[in-house]
């Protein structure tokens, strides 16, 4: 069997059973930061899943620490960011190619007033490393910019769809990977673990975006209803090729403006609560190209259109953990808009839970809504 740094390799025992420390299904942002922490800290899996395209291939790949809308940190932003900088370095270290970069996110301001609501905000304690407190003016007379542009200092950008891919090649080359749908019926979980066709655990991490409201062992049963717990949200983006545009950074308004090079650029995202599967919408392709020319003046071509539903929990917040009644039984879900900037923290949370008994934060944690 060909190996890799820093993978345990799986060991096989009669009747072709494979034993592994974990059992992961799915592969967005969450089994992916799970598969990687476990990688680092030399334990076996396997990695089940349809790798069909979800929201983490469909995102955006902005990693920004502030609610642009009004001008505050994002929920735990300089936790998240500590962890999630240094960790995708890792992983850029170990798949041999970079995977994150630094980037300046620019606000497009549209008024005297929230020209002095930026001013403020960034003389806030909690935001004084995030917003620059200085304004500037555009020099780019395609963008439509003017009452200047507010920076967001301490952004990054991946490449979630080409990141997927890379670490799939390294987890198919190892053998720690399995495409192919997962069979709730086939999975036994007794008090020494669980067992899922050839593949002996004695834990199992679900990290199935929104399929989880598919899942039976999902302690939440009320899919994508007022009642339940995760509500999908469907967000859609446009690709637009634009020779003239030439920005370099994002440019945030109406929508986000996020630069692919080669003259392509991502522009999203939609939001809807009601349409739950991740075919292109029209509508909200008009509704984007409708923003987007208030925020740009150059002629351009949408050459493609992608879409996704993102996992989110109706209080914000993740939820992750092993279940009250079967701790054999682990989720890592509801990572939402911010899920690329979570992820790896969250991922080390629930591996402290699991190997070392430390309880992940009470607001996170998957029993919090069964009291």
């Amino acid at each position: 069997m060909r190996k890799f740094e820093g993978f345990k390799p799986v060991k096989k025992y009669l009747y072709l059973v494979k034993n592994v420390d974990y059992i992961i299904v799915g592969f967005g942002i969450a089994g992916l930061s799970f598969a990687e922490t476990l990688r680092q800290n030399n334990k076996s899996f396997v990695v089940i899943a349809d790798h069909k395209d979800g929201a983490t291939s469909a995102s955006g790949g902005v990693l920004n620490p502030t609610v642009l809308k009004r001008f505050t940190a994002a929920w735990k932003a300089k936790e998240f960011q500590e962890k999630a900088i240094p960790f995708y370095n890792e992983m850029s270290r170990y798949l041999g190619e970079k995977v994150i970069s630094q980037i300046a996110i620019k606000r497009i301001l549209n008024s005297i007033e929230e020209q002095n609501d930026w001013m403020v905000a960034s003389d806030k304690i909690e935001m004084k490393s995030f917003l620059d407190s200085q304004l500037v003016t555009s020099k780019n007379e395609k963008i439509k910019a003017p009452l200047k542009l507010g920076v967001v200092v301490g952004g990054y950008q991946l490449k979630p769809s080409e990141l997927l891919t890379t670490y799939l090649d390294k987890l198919t080359d190892n053998e720690c990977f399995s495409q192919a749908g997962f069979d709730y019926s086939q999975l036994v979980v007794s008090n020494e673990g669980v067992q899922y066709k050839q593949w002996s655990s004695t834990q199992i991490v679900f990290a199935e975006g929104a399929g989880v409201v598919n899942n039976p062992f999902y302690p939440y049963h009320a899919p994508f209803t007022n009642k339940s717990v995760l509500v999908g949200n469907k967000g859609d983006y446009i690709i637009i090729k634009a020779p003239e545009l030439q920005v370099t950074s994002i440019l945030k308004g109406g929508m986000m403006l996020i630069p692919l090079g080669n003259d392509l650029y991502k522009i999203g995202a939609t939001y809807d609560r009601h349409i739950y599967n991740s075919i292109p919408s029209t509508d909200k392709r008009e509704e984007i190209i409708v923003k987007l020319d208030k925020m740009i003046t150059c002629d351009y071509q949408v050459v493609d259109q992608v879409a996704g539903v993102r996992p989110t929990i109706k209080d914000r917040r993740p939820i992750i953990g092993m279940l009250k009644d079967k701790p054999q039984i682990a989720f890592l879900n509801g990572l939402g808009t911010r899920g690329l900037s979570m992820a790896p923290l969250l991922s080390y949370w629930l591996f402290q839970e699991l190997e070392n008994g430390t309880n992940v934060p009470e607001e996170v944690n998957i029993n919090r809504f069964l009291k």
